[in-house]
């Protein structure tokens, strides 16, 4: 009998599950939720027209009360969720204490990064319940549903998608950078932008040496580590202060 720890299971409810394909089968995240690195992951992705009404399984509806666009039915995620993801999961009457159910709109929290690193650790550290994502589309999801099953709504900005897959991606792609394990360089996450102070990352510079007339810093070429980290922290104080001297202010203000 095997005493491996069970899989982090990620559920994705989505209309385009295909949209998942490249993420999940290339780059860093691809090798992190694949199982490569350590951490055992398992995602599996539940097509919401699979649960639609009628012969052309129709997922949305127009919103009473009139107006543009299509709402995404409740009674369409509602089974979505119950089948696709609870019944086929395994996860049983008591499921709200084993999933913690996510959707991505414009008025949740504001993702940044210690959200996300507080996610991480939550999720992925702490092993908390089971994640699942909901990816809305056209003007969004019946109200009700959000109520009822929904526990954290997560903002990526302060603008409009066409849907809800990019933002998905966008969460779990920061957030995995912040479980040990996951990078190859552990380092790389550290040196981050807004990784634990709020600047930006230094400027990176690499071969040749000369390019377009423009030499490479000469203390980069030292060898001497101290001042190099002395110089890097100076750099991404002066990069901060020209490129978003507002996280310069809200520094200040703590």
């Amino acid at each position: 009998m095997s005493n491996s720890p069970l899989p982090y299971r990620i559920w994705i409810i989505t209309l385009f599950p295909e949209l998942f394909a490249p993420f999940f089968d290339s780059g860093v995240a691809g090798a992190a939720f694949s199982s490569k690195r350590g951490n055992q992951f398992e995602v599996k992705l539940v097509p919401m027209r699979k649960y639609g009404l009628g012969n052309h399984n129709s997922v949305d509806d127009a919103p009473f009360g009139g107006g543009p666009g299509m709402v995404i039915r409740p009674d369409v995620l509602q089974k979505a969720l119950l089948e696709g993801v609870v019944a086929h999961g395994g996860y049983g009457e008591d499921f709200s204490d084993q999933l913690h159910v996510v959707y991505t709109s414009p008025r949740g929290k504001l993702w940044d990064s210690q959200q996300c690193r507080e996610f991480a650790r939550v999720h992925w550290g702490e092993r908390d319940r089971d994640l699942v994502f909901i990816c809305g589309r056209y003007e969004g999801v019946d109200e009700r549903f959000l109520q009822q099953y929904v526990d954290q709504e997560i903002s990526i900005g302060d603008f409009v998608l066409t849907g809800g897959e990019l933002a998905v991606m966008t969460i779990l792609d920061s957030a995995i950078r912040m479980v040990p394990g996951s990078l190859g360089n552990e380092a790389s996450a550290k040196n981050d932008s807004f990784f634990e102070q709020k600047l930006l990352e230094h400027p990176q510079y690499t071969r040749p040496a000369q390019f377009e007339q423009q030499d490479v810093p000469k203390i980069l070429l030292s060898g001497n580590h101290a001042k190099i980290d002395k110089y890097r922290q100076s750099e991404r104080e002066r990069i901060t202060t020209k490129y978003r001297p507002d996280l310069m202010a809200k520094g200040d203000q703590k």
